[in-house]
């Protein structure tokens, strides 16, 4: 199991490679505890996400919260070598295709 800080480092490649120009910040945890530690803009969209050791490895308190949140308005997610796969799969579907407007039944 790679530890946390090398995995992210090379999903950062990944996905700078798969998405050239992308910028990829390093978010500050300490001003809102719990947000996403990284953010990803490419073109007129974006990204966040946390990455973890692994599936089972503990969340920070808030992170389930904000990374709930968060994906409401565009892919956030927690991301571990287990499902490193499918995020970038989702991040190729957001950053290539517009979400579709959420607009509430009664409109």
């Amino acid at each position: 199991m790679p530890l946390e800080s090398v995995f992210k480092q090379e999903l950062i490649h990944k996905i700078q490679r798969q998405f050239p120009g992308a910028i990829v910040l390093k978010l500050d945890a300490n001003n809102i505890q719990g947000i996403p530690d990284n953010f990803i803009v490419w073109e007129d969209r974006w990204s966040a996400f946390e990455a973890k050791r692994s599936a089972l490895a503990p969340h920070q308190r808030n992170q389930d919260y904000y990374v709930k949140l968060m994906n409401t308005m565009s892919l956030t997610a927690f991301v571990y070598p287990e499902n490193e796969e499918w995020y970038l799969n989702e991040l190729q579907q957001a950053f290539r295709y517009p979400r579709a407007t959420r607009l509430s039944l009664s409109e």
